[in-house]
């Protein structure tokens, strides 16, 4: 089966719990087979009201399997009573189910962890994924389509695969049981119910063709809703602002209109799965009644090891009914686990080469040398025969109109792209020969938007590196950020909500600071950290990464052009290319982009 194969590196790893589950029920089902017989007892002293005097006399066949259980039957009422062998067969009775209900609890308890640990290892690794795939990829998926999937979709995975999965372990083992005792009894009878499982089969799966293709619709419409809802809350001050309450509610009206038919018409076809498969059953049902009283009626079978077939054939058809609930819910379920399985199975373009190096600082310089880079699905290069050094302590600034290439030049020193073209070398060893650990650790990396998260202040600050009470605080002096700090309720311990929203523009820019300066990295790389404060907060701000800067080799890309004055070195870069290269006083005297953008800047050159 298709959907067994894509989960089966996850089967895989609780093979321990499969086996035993399976195992269980096993057990399961050779105590539901072995109280099939028990029932004859009661339908012999129903239709005979007392025991056979003497056993009949048998050939050997298969097909005499019905005076073998009469024969021992006999012998028992013989020899006990009437009274004593229902007594003897209710002691049975009740031993058989209590064992079989010891197997299917224990089945259950196996299951449980299997289930839940498919569901868990498949988020794990969907986000995983996420915090490895290129920054293009979000460039190009919808934020709430991925939550979807992440949320969703991995949901009805579990509601929808893993239950058919614990119906494959379950079923088909109490199916075959039953089916051998029936073929026990009867090879007739049970090849006659054979040929009406098949056709009843054939039905089912003809109905649900279509139920996969709906279920990627649902998928996707809902993907899309939750991205409306995601961009709503995000944008809700802009939408209250210039009164864009209307749109917004059309434009997810609209979806939801969409996903409300797409799941009106998902639902008709899965719950037609049960009526369709009683109606069936009770048809088979009526078929096989039919059928086995002509045998009754010709001598051929007898009327209590009928009534034990019919019960054995109940404990067929009550699985069937479920594998046929179970295919509908499965085309929905591969559907859903087709988009978790698009994100799991991203290919990942940033790599490291076996046997890459580490390195231990910056010692001399970074060169970068023709290098180029290209988007996925662009036309033009982003970046154009870039040529630059950046000596070990320089502060170089880079500048330049919006979307000239400035900030995915700042992602390739990180290696969040590898070039097209060209190459970026530290102390002469290419970028893609160091590893990422290593080579991440030279940066401390200030956004221009703060990415905070829903933490305490500490653990912004420290993001997952060990770092004592100490160093922290000295990172929050040198950004200029503890005195703000510790006014908080709790201090470094304050919880600033999503996305840091408790605290001001200036106040979550400052913690990045901090966080990058604790790193105590060799580099700093800041893309336009001021840009979005006011100029209060960008005052404090830039004190802060002057701070920063001390005894540093910074990167500095910058869009208010005051604050980049004193850099060693100033890049101007438009349309991927460098057009501009000098210090501060050069530039404004030569007649260039840098100039324009001081002059509409209104700075005094």
């Amino acid at each position: 089966m298709n959907v067994l194969r894509k989960l089966y590196p996850y089967l895989y790893k609780y093979r321990v719990h499969v086996f035993m589950a399976i195992l269980s029920n096993i057990l399961l089902s050779i105590f539901t087979v072995v109280s099939i017989p028990l029932i004859i007892p009661f339908f012999k002293l129903l239709f005979e009201g007392a025991a056979v005097e003497s056993p009949a006399a048998v050939s050997g066949d298969l097909s005499d399997a019905q005076v073998y259980i009469q024969n021992y039957f006999t012998v028992m009422i013989a020899e006990r009573g009437k009274e004593g062998a229902l007594i003897y067969v209710c002691i049975l009775l009740a031993i058989v189910f209590l064992l079989r209900n010891i197997f299917r609890y224990g089945a259950s308890v196996f299951m449980t962890p299997l289930r839940n640990g498919i569901v868990k290892d498949l988020r794990s690794d969907m986000h995983d994924r996420l915090l490895q795939i290129p920054i293009s990829f979000y460039s190009n998926t919808k934020k709430g389509d991925i939550i979807s999937r992440a949320t969703a979709d991995v949901a009805e995975v579990e509601a929808s695969i893993l239950t058919v999965i614990e119906a494959l372990f379950k079923a088909p083992i109490i199916m075959v049981g039953s089916l051998f005792f029936m073929l026990f009894i009867s090879v007739k009878l049970t090849l006659f119910v054979f040929v009406l499982i098949v056709f009843t089969a054939l039905v089912i799966g003809g109905l649900s063709k279509s139920l996969k293709k709906k279920g990627v619709d649902v998928q996707s419409s809902l993907g899309e809703l939750t991205s409306i809802v995601e961009e709503s809350i995000n944008g809700v001050r802009i939408i209250k602002a210039y009164l864009a309450e209307p749109f917004r509610k059309e434009k997810f009206n609209t979806t939801n209109q969409n996903f409300y038919q797409f799941l009106n018409q998902l639902m008709y076809r899965r719950e037609l799965a049960i009526p369709m498969s009683e109606f069936l059953g009770v048809a088979t049902v009526v078929v096989l009644m039919w059928y086995g009283a002509t045998l009754v009626f010709s001598g051929e079978l007898l009327p209590d090891v009928f009534f034990a077939f019919i019960f054995a054939f109940y404990q067929v058809i009550e699985p069937s009914k479920t594998f046929s609930s179970a295919y509908y819910n499965l085309q929905r379920g591969e559907a859903a686990l087709d988009r978790v399985m698009s994100i799991i199975r991203q290919p990942l373009n940033i790599l490291e080469k076996e046997g890459s190096e580490d390195i231990d600082g910056l010692k001399e310089e970074i060169l970068i040398k023709d290098l180029e880079f290209k988007y996925e699905g662009a036309t033009e290069n982003a970046l154009d025969c870039i040529d630059l050094t950046i000596k070990k302590g320089e502060i170089i600034a880079l500048v330049g109109p919006s979307g000239g290439g400035k900030s995915t030049l700042a992602d390739m020193l990180l290696r969040l792209h590898d070039p097209s073209g060209g190459g970026i070398y530290v102390d002469g060893k290419d970028l893609r020969d160091i590893s990422l650990k290593s080579l991440r650790q030279l940066f401390g990396y200030v956004s221009q938007e703060a990415i905070l998260f829903n933490d305490s202040i500490r653990a912004n600050i420290t993001l997952g590196n060990e770092a004592t009470d100490d160093a922290i605080a000295e990172a929050a002096r040198i950004a200029n950020a503890e005195s703000f700090i510790l006014e908080q309720n709790h201090g470094y311990h304050t919880v600033i909500g999503d996305k840091g929203m408790k605290l001001s523009g200036g106040q979550r820019q400052r913690l990045t600071i901090a966080r990058a300066v604790l790193r105590n990295p060799p580099i700093l790389l800041l893309d336009e950290a001021t840009s979005a404060l006011d100029s209060e907060s960008e005052r404090i701000v830039q004190s802060s990464i002057e701070n920063a800067l001390q005894n540093r080799t910074a990167i500095i890309i910058a869009h208010r052009l005051s604050t980049i004055q004193k850099a060693d070195k100033i890049v101007v870069i438009d349309k991927g290319k460098i057009v501009q290269s000098g210090k501060h006083h050069e530039l404004v005297n030569e007649n260039g982009i840098y100039r324009n953008l001081i002059q509409m800047q209104s700075f005094d050159a």
